[in-house]
């Protein structure tokens, strides 16, 4: 188990529970097309906070029922990649503020976490391993069959974010939920392999730099076993027809 991944879920890439993830360092291009420009300009001026969250919730809601109804794939392409071609600035200011348990606070989370899957797929991959060495009901949930390599990561982060706009909702939050409770477990097992290892001095890293490194990452699993349980209770919100 190499320490890069330790490294890469002790930083500050993960921000804690309500808000969902959060990644320092990223470079952030210009604007989503999808938004209507005079959104754009009301946000670059400044909004009322109440005028925010309102269309917050239109706009995620627009956006979900956008592809649900169209079989066009450009179109659902264009949606399921949305971070990845023009960036978090504008998504950021409209839906990271909302309640987890909401429809932007959920797609929020969800954009987000493939965004992080896919940049860190290498990292994840052993993290999983750590978390779930046996296959168990998670890795059913999840749809990974086997200690996923990259590549499997990868796969899973799209066809989690295209399940929730083109399958059943709930069902693609039940399996976020499940694999952010996974890599919770996991980054709480390698800390665990870090703390007995460090009792061989040899190589072994400061007791405070190991102490911070510890906060770090225990702090990273609690964010995600708290957003996790966001992405379930999402799950029971929308079949009861009140995740809006």
């Amino acid at each position: 188990m190499s320490t890069n991944a330790s490294s890469s879920y002790g930083s500050s890439s993960i921000r804690a529970s309500r808000s969902g993830f959060s990644f320092s360092g990223s470079q952030r291009p210009s604007r989503p097309g999808q938004l209507d420009q005079a959104i754009v300009d009301h946000l670059s001026g400044g909004m009322d906070p109440q005028q925010i969250n309102e269309i917050s919730h239109v706009s995620a809601a627009s956006l979900l029922n956008r592809v649900h109804q169209t079989q066009d794939p450009n179109i659902v392409q264009r949606v399921l990649t949305l971070v990845d071609r023009e960036g978090v600035d504008i998504i950021a200011e409209l839906w990271s503020d909302a309640d987890p348990d909401s429809l932007p606070g959920i797609l929020w989370r969800l954009y987000t976490l493939r965004s992080w899957m896919r940049r860190s797929s290498d990292a994840i991959s052993e993290l999983w391993a750590l978390g779930e060495p046996v296959d168990t009901a998670a890795s059913a949930i999840v749809g990974v069959d086997r200690p996923p390599v990259a590549q499997d990561i990868a796969r899973t982060a799209d066809s989690i974010l295209s399940g929730a706009f083109q399958g059943d909702f709930a069902v693609a939050l039940e399996r976020a939920g499940a694999f952010c409770e996974v890599i919770s477990l996991g980054i709480r097992a390698q800390c665990t392999r870090l703390q007995k290892a460090s009792t061989d001095k040899v190589g072994s890293p400061s007791r405070s730099a190991l102490a911070t490194q510890l906060a770090r990452s225990l702090h990273s699993a609690q964010a995600l076993h708290t957003t996790g349980r966001d992405f379930v209770h999402g799950a029971h919100l929308w079949r009861q027809g009140s995740l809006e």
